[in-house]
């Protein structure tokens, strides 16, 4: 399991990662071993990664990438409205 690892950095909301604490809880009450929140992410994404051609995980992927690209959207307006323009 730890023969290849990379560091990551994932930005979730906060009603998302409440949700995965609840699985992790109720995992460690119904396995009776410490699940921690880690291991609870590492299994849906793998999980959701072994359905990559479900069309509900394809929507997700879809309003998600739709939703970034609003944000940076949005960023760029306010930095050209505040004068600062693109900066590299």
């Amino acid at each position: 399991m730890v023969e290849n690892r990379t560091k990551v950095l994932l930005i979730l909301p906060a009603d998302v990662l409440d949700r995965a604490r609840i699985v992790a809880a109720k995992a460690t009450i119904s396995l009776k071993l410490p699940v921690s929140l880690q291991i609870v992410l590492r299994a849906l994404i793998e999980e959701g990664l072994k359905r990559n051609g479900h069309p509900a995980l394809r929507v997700n992927v879809e309003r998600q990438a739709k939703a970034v690209r609003h944000a940076r959207s949005a960023g760029r307006r306010m930095a050209v409205k505040a004068g600062r323009g693109r900066e590299a």
